[in-house]
């Protein structure tokens, strides 16, 4: 669990995209109890391998590893999934009114640290990461998070992203919020 060992590379096997789901499924509001979610944060969206894998080879998720386990993500998704996913199709709507066709974004789909590493600096670590490989391609890496996820908004506003629009959606409040990649 040493800070010094965490590695940070795109996802190249199903074995770290498999990985990347058993994370997922450990940080789920269902699997964590209230005062857990409100102090760490949860994920939102539960993906399935085959959706997961589409994603990475249209543009490669972004991991975090500690030898060969893989300890945190950042999720790629392209325009193209913005109506795979139905909890985020009202998010691609208002990009999709926000910017305009110049704006070159990806969507950063999820965000999550294995519990054991939190607060070892892998949170900014992954979006640096993510900034340095996809900034050939694109100017903008866009994301929403629950407005009830405290812990979640506070970590992307210290790693620099800024407030795009706030809105509500499906009975929850959002915010849609954007980070230069340069």
């Amino acid at each position: 669990m040493s800070k010094n060992k965490i590695t940070y590379t795109r996802v190249s096997s199903e074995d770290e995209l498999l990985q990347i789901l058993q994370l997922q499924r450990s940080n789920l509001p269902t699997a964590i109890n209230l005062s857990e979610k409100k102090e760490e944060g949860f994920v939102t969206v539960q993906h399935d391998l085959p959706l997961l894998t589409r994603m990475n080879k249209a543009c490669a998720h972004v991991i975090a590893k500690d030898d060969d386990k893989v300890v945190g993500y950042t999720l790629c998704m392209t325009k193209a999934f913005g109506q795979e996913i139905e909890v985020l199709k009202p998010m691609f709507k208002k990009i999709d009114e926000q910017l305009t066709q110049q704006d070159r974004y990806i969507v950063m789909g999820q965000v999550c640290i294995d519990k054991a590493y939190r607060r070892q600096g892998i949170f900014r670590g992954l979006y640096n990461h993510m900034s340095t490989v996809l900034k050939d391609n694109y100017d903008l890496i866009v994301t929403e998070v629950d407005a009830d996820n405290t812990r979640s908004m506070q970590a992307h506003y210290a790693v620099g992203f800024e407030l795009l629009l706030d809105y509500r959606a499906d009975h929850h409040d959002w915010s849609l919020i954007t980070l230069k990649t340069s």
